[in-house]
């Protein structure tokens, strides 16, 4: 996994925690919603990245 790209992923991982928290804090369920989906999209991002790293191998 190239750093730029494992790096990409983990910043959407942790943005999307963060807004995930602080939408289920003020009761915004969109927030909520879309923190989810953003860390889901950094998630997937680093498991394809981490499958294409295995098939280097």
């Amino acid at each position: 996994m190239t750093a730029d790209k494992k790096t990409s992923a983990k910043t959407d991982q942790v943005k999307g925690a963060i807004k995930e928290t602080v939408g289920r804090a003020v009761g915004n369920e969109r927030l909520t919603a879309e923190g989810r989906a953003e860390r889901a999209k950094g998630d997937m991002r680093q498991a394809g990245e981490k499958t294409k790293d295995a098939f280097k191998r």
